[in-house]
């Protein structure tokens, strides 16, 4: 019986973050969910930070996926958003430590080029190929909820090759591979 496996891939943020979800069968992809979580109407940074966290573990608790994808931040120009992005990467990979769920980053080129084979594919273009690939009837129309789903089609795509990204197995193996950017 082949083993059956399922990917959590997050896309965060603190405006909204995305999510998908797949169940990997053999070398068979299905697609599962795909959603967002809106905290546009939300001004406190903290409390945007505790509603992922929990969204996170209420993912997690839910669907029990065996590994979480999520998307890295990527370095712009103002330094207050990649740091709000940085917190909200921070609590969403928090939440799958805590409940000991392998976690690996893919930088957004990356998950382009897994997707449509172009690192500097737009967002509508990897929406369109997931669309495709996946067999999904729509689209959302924000498309954070398929940059999250994107993360876990990554993820499966490079299953198995070696240095795929950054992975956490818990909270040692966080600690261990950052203790020197910490000190």
């Amino acid at each position: 019986m082949a083993k059956e496996q399922i990917i959590l891939g997050i896309d965060p943020g603190t405006t909204i973050m995305g999510f998908g979800l797949i169940k990997v069968v053999g070398k068979q992809m299905q697609f599962l969910q795909l959603n967002e979580l809106d905290l546009k109407k939300y001004s406190d940074h903290y409390l945007k930070l505790k509603l992922i966290f929990e969204r996170t573990i209420e993912l997690i608790d839910t669907h029990h996926p065996d590994e979480i994808a999520i998307e890295a931040p990527f370095f712009g120009k103002n330094v207050q958003s990649m740091l709000k992005l940085g917190r909200a990467q921070g609590v969403a990979m928090a939440a799958g430590l805590s409940r000991q769920i392998p976690i690996t980053e893919y930088l957004p080129k990356k998950i382009k080029m897994a997707i449509t084979g172009n690192g500097n594919a737009s967002k509508e273009q990897v929406a369109k190929m997931l669309q495709s690939t996946l067999g999904l009837k729509t689209l959302p129309k924000n498309l954070d909820a398929t940059d999250g789903l994107a993360a876990a089609v990554c993820h499966f795509y490079n299953s198995g090759r070696v240095n795929v990204g950054k992975s956490y197995s818990g909270w040692e193996s966080f600690v261990k591979q950052n203790s020197k950017k910490i000190s």
